[in-house]
């Protein structure tokens, strides 16, 4: 009998990772939920996924840090096998910047998370991958590089160059059997948005041709599709889970 799929999730101890690595469970893939301090909300997304008889473990890493990265994936394959989807999910604090104050550093710290941590990941999870002739790597990106967000250029910027690393990746690993597409959500509240008015809420859902705002579920389905088997002719994609609010 063939192993079940093994699926590393990065930042998904709560919000959008949580959802996808529920997702990626319940289609019977092994799940290595991972995250960098909340053991604790951690072990909650893993309790919930063993108690729907699934199969999940935890592993703490900061993968913007090179030699944490190459940790992470060597624990995931010890405890679970090999890697053979990968979805590229963390994020860290997205601050609003005008263009007078913006610091490169401001950029950078946004270039680790959306650039640098997935060069990272993709490196460690490609030899078996092409080894195998076969993987899925799945970056989370945002509607943001298509609405120009102001105040956020930092964050867009380093936005458009994960779907450029998506693009050109999905090129070159091709033939490798190996596809890489992005899902772009809109404003999905989570966790992290409990300090976002009703107000913002209401404005942002008016704009949505769908006139609602969505949920990580929905976004967790889109990327549970691309990890399937049922995506196996999809590759070099942006899908964007956003209710319609970037159509042109």
């Amino acid at each position: 009998m063939s192993r079940p799929a093994v699926a590393l999730v990065t930042g998904a101890s709560r919000g959008l990772g949580a959802a996808i690595a529920s997702a990626l469970a319940r289609d019977g893939n092994a799940v290595a939920i991972n995250y960098a301090r909340n053991e604790a909300a951690a072990e909650a997304v893993r309790s919930q996924i063993l108690d729907a008889g699934g199969r999940a473990e935890i592993f703490r890493a900061d993968v913007t840090d090179e030699r944490e990265v190459a940790d992470l994936c060597q624990q995931v394959q010890n405890s679970l096998g090999d890697i053979d989807v990968l979805v590229v999910n963390a994020t860290g604090p997205q601050p609003g910047i005008s263009l007078e104050s913006l610091r490169w550093q401001d950029v950078v710290d946004q270039l680790d998370f959306f650039v640098k941590s997935p060069l990272l990941l993709a490196q460690q999870v490609l030899p078996g991958m092409r080894r195998r002739g076969s993987g899925r790597i799945i970056q989370v990106g945002s509607e943001v590089f298509e609405l120009g967000t102001p105040q956020s250029s930092a964050y867009v910027a380093a936005k458009g160059a994960q779907l450029g690393l998506t693009r050109s990746w999905a090129r070159e690993l091709g033939g490798d059997g190996i596809t890489v597409n992005l899902v772009a959500p809109g404003f999905v509240p989570t966790e992290r948005h409990t300090d976002v008015t009703d107000d913002v809420r209401a404005s942002y859902a008016d704009r949505v041709p769908l006139a609602r705002m969505g949920t990580p579920t929905e976004v967790a389905e889109v990327v549970a599709f691309l990890a399937s088997e049922r995506a196996s002719y999809v590759t070099g994609q942006k899908i964007a889970a956003n209710g319609g609010n970037t159509l042109t």
